[in-house]
C-alpha cells in the first residue's frame, strides 16, 4: 500500500509540474501570436518626506491630510522673529561701512588740503624767523656780546622749526594723494562680506517656508503649529503623482517581448471603460525569483525580471497599489525610452474602451 501511495503522490507532482509548464508554454505563445505582452502589477508612487532646513517652531501650517497639492504650493512657514532682528542688523552695518568706502573713495576734502597748506606756511614763516635769528646770535656771539647759552638756544629752536616744517609737508602730501589703496581695498572686502551675510540671511528667510516639491497628495501631516521643526523631523509625508508607474514581473521566456520605450495600455478593474496610455521605462538588468505576495507556491521559482510602466494619467485617478493589468503592442514603434517628457506628449491622451 505504501508503494502504491508513494507512486500516486510521483505520478501528481509530474501530472501538476505538466500542467504549469503547459501553461507557462501556452501563455508565452499566445503572447508571440498576438503580439501582446500581458502583465499584472500595482500601481506604486514614490513619497516625500519634506522637512525645513532651520530648526524653528513651527508658525503655520496650511494643508490638512488627503489634501492635493501643486508644485511650489506653500505648506508650511516657520517663525521668522529672529531672522528678522538680524537681517536688521547687517542692515545698519552695511549702511555704516558704505559710508567708510565712499569717504576712502572720495579722497580729502579741499577745505582739508588748503587747511594743510596753511599750516605748512604757517611752519614756513617759523622756521625762517628761527633761521634769522639764529645768524643773528651768531654774529654777536662771535664778538662775545652773546652768550654761549643764547646761541645753544636759538640753535634748538631752529631745528624745531625745521622738524615741524617736515611734517606739515608730508601732511599736506598725505591729503594731496589721499587714502591708499589697500585701505580703500580693505574697506570695500569688508563691505562684500556684510552682503554676502545678509544674502545668507535672505536665504535662510526663505527656508522658513516649506513647498512642495512637486504636485502630490499630504499622506500625513506629522508636526503642529508650535512644535520645534528641523532637518530631522519631516512635517509631512507627501505622495508624488508624477512619475507614476506600474511594477510589473515578466517571465523569463517573454523577456525578448519587451523593450524601453514600447507603447502600453494599463487597465483597471476600478475604471472597466477606461484606457490608461503607457510606455515601458524601465526593466531590471537582473533576474529574481517571483516575490512571494505575487504569484502561487507553484510559480515562486519562475525567474522574473522587474518591469516599470509609466503612466499618463493627468486626472490622477489611479491610486497607490492599485492591481492593475498591462498590455503591452509590440507592433508598434517605441517611444523614446530617454525622455519621458516626450513620451507622454506621444502619449498625452488616454483612449477610452467601448463600454
Amino acid at each position: 500500500m505504501k508503494r502504491i501511495a508513494k507512486a500516486v503522490v510521483i505520478a501528481v507532482v509530474i501530472a501538476a509540474a505538466g500542467v504549469s509548464g503547459t501553461w507557462w508554454f501556452l501563455k508565452v505563445e499566445e503572447n508571440r501570436s498576438q503580439n501582446t505582452l500581458t502583465l499584472y502589477g500595482n500601481i506604486d508612487i514614490r513619497n516625500a518626506q519634506l522637512a525645513f532646513i532651520e530648526v524653528e517652531r513651527i508658525a503655520k501650517v496650511m494643508v490638512e491630510e488627503g489634501d492635493r497639492v501643486k508644485q511650489g504650493q506653500v505648506l508650511a512657514t516657520l517663525d521668522s522673529d529672529r531672522l528678522q532682528a538680524q537681517i536688521r542688523q547687517v542692515d545698519a552695518e552695511i549702511a555704516a561701512q558704505q559710508q567708510v568706502v565712499d569717504k576712502l573713495v572720495a579722497g580729502t576734502r579741499p577745505q582739508e588740503i588748503e587747511q594743510a597748506r596753511a599750516e605748512v606756511a604757517a611752519a614756513r614763516a617759523q622756521a625762517k624767523n628761527a633761521a634769522q635769528d639764529l645768524v643773528r646770535i651768531k654774529k654777536t656771539a662771535s664778538t662775545g656780546a652773546t652768550a654761549r647759552q643764547a646761541l645753544d638756544d636759538a640753535i634748538a629752536r631752529f631745528d624745531v622749526e625745521q622738524a615741524k616744517l617736515l611734517v606739515k609737508e608730508k601732511a599736506l602730501n598725505l591729503a594731496l594723494e589721499g587714502p591708499r589703496k589697500e585701505d580703500i581695498a580693505a574697506a570695500r572686502a569688508r563691505l562684500d562680506a556684510l552682503n554676502a551675510s545678509l544674502a545668507l540671511l535672505e536665504v535662510r528667510v526663505g527656508d522658513l517656508t516649506l513647498k512642495a516639491p512637486s504636485a502630490g497628495i499630504v499622506e500625513s501631516r506629522l508636526l503642529e503649529p508650535g512644535e520645534m521643526a528641523g532637518p530631522a523631523s519631516p512635517v509631512f509625508l507627501l505622495a508624488l503623482t508624477d512619475p507614476k508607474w506600474v511594477r510589473a514581473y515578466v517571465p523569463e521566456p517573454d523577456l525578448g517581448l519587451i523593450q524601453l520605450g514600447m507603447r502600453a495600455v494599463i487597465q483597471s478593474d476600478s475604471f472597466p471603460n477606461r484606457d490608461f496610455a503607457g510606455w515601458v521605462g524601465f526593466i531590471s538588468p537582473e533576474a529574481e525569483f517571483t516575490p512571494k505576495s505575487v504569484e502561487t507556491p507553484e510559480l515562486r521559482t519562475k525567474l522574473v525580471y522587474e518591469a516599470r510602466i509609466f503612466v499618463h494619467d493627468p486626472n490622477n485617478l489611479l491610486r497607490l497599489g492599485m492591481p492593475v493589468t498591462v498590455k503591452i503592442d509590440q507592433s508598434a514603434v517605441p517611444v523614446d525610452p530617454t525622455g519621458r517628457n516626450d513620451a507622454k506628449k506621444a502619449l498625452s491622451e488616454p483612449t477610452q474602451n467601448t463600454p
